[in-house]
């Protein structure tokens, strides 16, 4: 109780708490982490994301809908064979109730995940309505929480599938580096595919910069072309690489349990705090108006808008790169709920916090 009292307090000197009502609905709002590109921070800002909004008096479910269990072990769960999982939920239609796990962190509260997973996107595939599985599961139990946060597998199969279709926004991390960018048009074509066809009000979240070495030109590059290419849509906040960051999942505890004052920490309550700002926004609470970020994905770009992948390459080349970016653009646009009308990023010295070139990778 006197940590919690601790990260609370400098949560509150951050300005972080901050507090809303919602008009006309005590429904909870479903947050995906996705990325089919492995190692990017997805399960990291899972885990820090969810327990900054907890400690922000959010209560807050974090649902771990990867086979690899890295979320549940990542919140202090230890392997346990005899402990129900999503998988119970999902496949034997146990009762939520039984499965829901309470964590360190006072709010927040686990579905954990574990190996028998991977044989749930086996054995959906002959269920009735099979991409509506989860949210068929999660509408139980949406009005006990304000914020529900699943952390998706680094694939694009059906967990991944049932996450974002359960989801009203996909927050996408990207790591800056280059390899990292690939994906992100592919990305974006099966978000609208979703959106035509299985989930009309899924809307983008934002994208989020993880990995970030400010000593280097290619993250500076990276950053400065997906801030130029998609705007508003990037988070203000940036995930600084941080070898505290890197170790807290070790010692099974969010970064703010770990090591308050890290980087790593202030960077993810920061996050926190422009997601509730904009929590605030759409439900008509807090300073703005609803979808005050970049508003629609994109429209049809002209062939001299250069895309995220070619900057990153032009950034490691040493030269200009332009091409077509019709690929992530597309008429059936995904609202933006991201807001970064002063986009920075973090001046302090890396190297205060451990920072090491070719550190430990989270997620």
């Amino acid at each position: 109780m006197v940590k919690l009292f601790h990260v609370k307090h400098l949560a509150h000197r951050c300005g972080l708490l901050l507090h809303f009502a919602r008009q006309g609905s005590n429904l909870g709002r479903i947050i995906a982490i996705a990325n089919q590109k492995g190692g990017v921070g997805k399960t990291t800002t899972a885990i820090n994301l969810a327990s900054s909004l907890a400690v922000a008096e959010q209560r807050t479910l974090l649902v771990d809908c990867d086979p690899q269990s890295n979320t549940t072990g990542g919140i202090g769960f230890p392997k346990d064979p005899a402990r129900r999982s999503l998988y119970n939920a999902l496949i034997l239609k146990e009762p939520l109730d039984r499965i829901i796990q309470k964590t360190q962190v006072e709010g927040l509260d686990l579905l954990p995940a574990d190996k028998n997973l991977v044989g749930a996107s086996v054995e959906l595939v002959s269920a009735t309505d099979r991409e509506f599985q989860l949210r068929t599961l999660l509408g139980t139990i949406k009005q006990t929480y304000q914020f529900v946060i699943i952390d998706c597998p680094p694939a694009l199969d059906l967990l991944t599938l049932n996450a974002l279709v359960a989801s009203d926004a996909v927050l996408v991390p990207i790591q800056c580096e280059y390899y990292a960018l690939e994906g992100v048009s592919e990305l974006m074509d099966t978000l609208m595919r979703i959106r035509r066809s299985l989930n009309p009000t899924l809307a983008i979240e934002g994208f989020l910069l993880t990995m970030y070495d400010e000593r280097t030109t290619l993250s500076r590059q990276v950053a400065a072309d997906l801030r130029s290419f998609f705007g508003a849509q990037v988070f203000t906040s940036v995930i600084p690489r941080n070898v505290r960051l890197a170790e807290a999942p070790s010692h099974g505890k969010p970064i703010m349990f770990y090591d308050i004052s890290s980087r790593g920490a202030e960077s993810y309550m920061q996050l926190a705090k422009e997601v509730v700002a904009n929590d605030q926004k759409r439900a008509g609470t807090g300073p703005g108006s609803t979808n005050s970020g970049a508003g629609n994905l994109a429209t049809e770009p002209s062939a001299a808008e250069p895309t995220p992948t070619a900057a990153a390459a032009a950034a490691g080349a040493g030269s200009s790169v332009t091409t077509n970016a019709g690929a992530v653009a597309n008429d059936d646009a995904i609202t933006s709920d991201a807001s970064a009308d002063n986009p920075t990023t973090d001046s302090n010295s890396s190297a205060a916090d451990g920072v090491v070139p070719g550190g430990h990778r989270p997620d």
